[in-house]
């Protein structure tokens, strides 16, 4: 199946994008990397009368760090992150995450902005920028605003983007002083969407865990230091809330137990990457 007729208009910085996003609305959508966008035109599940391709806009595509984070503009590719020689020590979940995004040839096309916008509940970034409380910013030909990223997912692929804002850039945590990260997701292949993904942020204050492809979107919750039963019975209470579903693929009972399995292997990861960097920082 191929799209319905647009009109095709390259654009080369936000003030062009917002520009036009304000005339069309809704009839226009933004192109970056493509590669969930190219698919819901192909099936017809969107019709915009105008595409802006923003994929060469050199200002859009700069991920520099900041005092709020590693902040990644609209165009940047995935790849041009995960390829970041000190991700590891700048945002360590994200390092964690990215190879299990899809494949490299996806990554190399695939943006960051893009993926959190598309806000597929079983996609890994979104799922990174909930568990760090991360942010989104929205530019429109009237102002510029940041989101949380708690209050940016509002449902299965639906956000609190309006019509004629641009996702101009999200901005990831960079890792703090004696926080430990974890990551892990279980799929049917290597590359497929996640059945159940799970991230873990560990401090002395307490644990954040977020799941994402159980849900309608990505969930998060924060717990004090839990281990033994208690640390079991939260991540079934988890599993229980999130209200998983049978799908073609997979049962809800699959989803709740992975949800539990990989949650409790996730928190052990992230508390050893903890005690490792405490060591390191003593060391040092």
């Amino acid at each position: 199946m191929k799209p319905a007729a647009f009109d095709y208009l390259r654009v080369d910085s936000a003030s062009e994008a917002v520009s036009l996003l304000a005339q069309y609305g809704e009839d226009a959508r933004i192109l970056a990397g493509g590669q969930s966008l190219m698919a819901v035109l192909n099936m017809r599940l969107a019709q915009p009368k105008l595409l802006l391709d923003i994929s060469r806009s050199q200002p859009l595509a700069e991920v520099k760090k900041t005092d709020h984070g590693l902040r990644i503009g609209a165009a940047a590719t995935q790849a041009s992150v995960e390829w970041r020689p000190h991700l590891a020590q700048e945002v360590p979940l994200l390092h964690l995450a990215f190879p299990h995004i899809s494949h490299f040839q996806i990554r190399n096309r695939g943006t960051v902005c893009g993926s959190v916008a598309h806000a597929d509940p079983s996609a890994e970034l979104p799922l990174c920028l909930l568990a760090l409380g991360g942010s989104v910013t929205l530019r429109s030909e009237r102002k510029t605003r940041e989101v949380a990223a708690q209050d940016f997912f509002t449902g299965m692929l639906s956000t609190a983007r309006r019509p004629d804002e641009l996702v101009e850039a999200v901005s990831f945590p960079l890792a703090a002083p004696g926080t430990g990260y974890g990551f892990t997701e279980y799929a049917v292949r290597h590359g497929d969407y996640a059945v159940c993904a799970v991230a873990a942020v560990v401090d002395s204050k307490g644990i954040r865990v977020a799941v994402g492809g159980v849900s309608d979107r990505p969930r998060a919750v924060n717990w004090p230091q839990l281990e033994g039963s208690a640390l079991e019975d939260a991540l079934n209470e988890l599993a229980w809330s999130l209200e998983a579903r049978d799908d073609p693929s997979v049962t809800a009972v699959t989803r709740r137990h992975q949800v539990r399995r990989l949650g409790r292997r996730v928190i052990e990861a992230a508390l050893t990457h903890k005690d490792a960097n405490l060591k390191n920082r003593r060391d040092s």
